[in-house]
């Protein structure tokens, strides 16, 4: 060292250093950033005003402890983006002043001084940026696990929405110029026919398609017919409409959400089940059968393409596909799985089995024809006693060579059934009457080493209702006609439509219109609402009325408070408003006078 400068410039700099590295000190600073510290957002010069989907964190700002899971993510994604600048702001006079409190141990006024320099440049140079990014990646864990948390909620209702049931099923694709591709599934999901037909053209197209249509719907004695809500989809659901009035039996129309559907058209597995068909014609399957039994076919597509999370690209993949397959697993297990027409894709998430050995099972299925007891299933190729004892309880068999085959009774359990209803001089085929009359002698005298009491009472709850499916009764949403495009609607307008997505801040519906609205989470019902999984879930056929309109950012917002409170926001068929954009985010509060209505109602 030349200088004393220079000398002191690199004691500074080792000391710096030690402080640094000091853990209770990041330990300290890390949480006073947590706790005490907010995080604020701008848009960027480059985008004016109402030009952005992140309006609502143009001029944004909340407390890093309490952020909202969703908002945060929001603000992460406008600024990878490149539209937003988001920043960590902290009180640094505190964070000096906690430093020197833990470091300073002297009275001269020139060492402190030169203490004083050396904390702020350690903190400013070797702590502050990496303290930060410390407390952005806690925060941005903490909303990843409740964002894939409200994914696999919503996952899960869509996965056990109500089936449609195992019907001949006319399933169409819509198109405008290429024409909707139309297939024909049997009772079992079969691919039996496609046509394509061209409705939206010139009339002599359209009354070839009306013959077409009602040719296949006579041929195949179709009682579902399932239209896709993508492009040309309402217009599709009109014509078939059509149709239909013109024939004394009429099949059910509904319109089937096909999030994933050309996903899975474009995959291997969509590939190897039908090689020679075009991606149109697969995607029309795929329609189809997730009206017939949405589990089954949603099975075969990633959780993630299917629409329902809510920032699931921003967040852990890693963690998300592990969380969803979890999901999709419980699922299957909880429904269980018809032995003699699931696909291979779906038994691979029946406990015990891996994909090997479902494919084996798909195979011998090919080659020896329908299961017929469970037992069968030693016979499979890899599938031993240990698989077996897993697997056994979630797979049926109907019309089996055991009734017990097509519930959830696992064959260890098989002996106590057969001997309660021996003692009962009944067969095993009277299973409701066997629960009936095992109610009134008891079940104690039963128990055994082996099949204890808690076992009893699900063997018992099963022989009610033997074979049953878990999921609730199937129901669908009539769209508003002449309600297709957002230029359609009118503020005040009452509507029915079909919950889409259900996120920490409100519920998405789909009224037909190529755009979901969001109800907010302030709109959700007339009483307070702290989470809206508790009020709503995605597939819930729901009544909503329009808010606001803007058709530039295609935004609609919708309310499913009552009448009353709703109209008071300017009810009837007017002229939408171009909503504003707003510099702070909607609050989760009642209005004023939702207030001073319930003051008076207590009173």
């Amino acid at each position: 060292m030349k200088t004393v400068e220079e000398a002191l410039s690199g004691a500074a700099d080792i000391l710096a250093e030690e402080v640094a590295d000091r853990a209770e000190l990041r330990a300290y600073l890390r949480d006073l950033l947590m706790t005490s510290g907010q995080l604020t957002s701008r848009v960027k010069a480059d985008y004016p005003e109402g030009s952005t989907k992140f309006e609502m964190y143009r001029n944004y700002q909340a407390k890093v402890q309490t952020i909202a899971p969703h908002n945060l993510l929001a603000l992460y994604r406008g600024e990878a983006e490149g539209i937003l600048e988001v920043e960590l702001e902290f009180d640094e006079t505190a964070v000096l002043a906690y430093l020197e409190s833990q470091a300073l141990r002297t009275k001269h006024p020139v060492m402190r001084s030169f203490y004083q320099s050396m904390l702020k440049d350690a903190f400013n140079r070797l702590m502050k940026n990496s303290l930060i990014s410390e407390v952005r990646g806690a925060k941005k864990q903490e909303a990843d696990i409740e964002s894939i948390k409200t994914f696999e909620a919503n996952l899960r209702e869509l996965l056990l929405a109500a089936p449609a049931g195992m019907k001949p099923t006319l399933a169409i694709d819509p198109g405008f110029r290429t024409g909707c591709k139309v297939s024909v599934l049997d009772q079992t999901g079969k691919f039996l026919e496609y046509q394509t037909i061209l409705p939206h053209q010139a009339a002599e197209q359209r009354t070839k398609a009306t013959q077409i249509l009602k040719y296949l719907i006579e041929k195949y004695q179709i009682e579902l017919i399932a239209i896709g809500n993508g492009t040309a989809g309402r217009e599709t659901d009109e014509f078939v409409r059509e149709v239909l009035k013109t024939l004394e039996r009429q099949p059910i129309a509904v319109m089937v959400n096909e999030s994933g559907a050309s996903v899975y058209s474009a995959s291997p597995v969509a590939i190897a089940e039908f090689p020679d068909q075009d991606v149109t014609v697969r995607g029309a399957i795929s329609i189809g059968r997730r009206l017939q039994d949405p589990l089954a076919e949603l099975a075969k597509i990633d959780p993630k393409s299917i629409g329902v999370g809510q920032y699931q690209h921003d967040v852990d993949q890693k963690l998300l596909k592990k969380k969803l397959d979890e999901t999709v697993e419980s699922c299957v297990n909880y429904v269980g799985v018809d032995l003699n027409t699931a696909s291979k894709e779906l038994l691979t998430f029946v406990s015990g089995i891996t994909p090997a050995i479902a494919n084996n099972i798909v195979t011998y299925r090919n080659e020896n024809g329908a299961f017929r007891n469970r037992r069968q299933l030693l016979k499979v190729p890899k599938l031993g006693p240990k698989a077996f004892e897993q697997a056994a309880g979630f797979l049926r068999i109907r019309n089996g060579d055991n009734p017990l085959d097509n519930t959830a009774v696992h064959p260890e359990s098989y002996r106590v059934v057969e001997a309660i209803a021996a003692d009962l001089h009944l067969s095993l085929d009277q299973a409701t009457q066997i629960a009936e009359e095992l109610k009134k002698v008891g079940i104690k005298k039963y128990v055994t080493e082996t099949v204890g009491e808690p076992t009893l009472r699900d063997i018992l709850a099963e022989l009610e209702k033997p074979g049953r499916d878990p999921r609730a009764e199937f129901k669908y949403a009539t769209f508003r006609k002449g309600v297709k495009e957002i230029s359609n609607l009118r503020v005040g307008m009452e509507l029915e439509g079909i919950v889409t997505n259900v996120a920490n801040f409100g519920a998405f519906v789909d009224i037909g219109v190529h755009q979901d609205g969001l109800v907010h989470v302030s709109q959700l019902a007339d009483r307070f609402v702290s989470d809206p999984k508790q009020v709503v879930k995605v597939g819930q056929v729901v009544k909503v009325r329009v808010l606001e309109v803007n058709e530039t950012l295609k935004r609609i917002s919708f309310s499913m408070r009552s009448g009353e409170k709703v109209a008071s926001q300017g009810g009837g068929d007017r002229k939408p408003k171009v909503a504003q954009p707003s510099s702070q985010p909607p609050a989760n509060t009642a209005t004023l006078e939702d207030l001073q209505a319930k003051f008076r109602k207590k009173r």
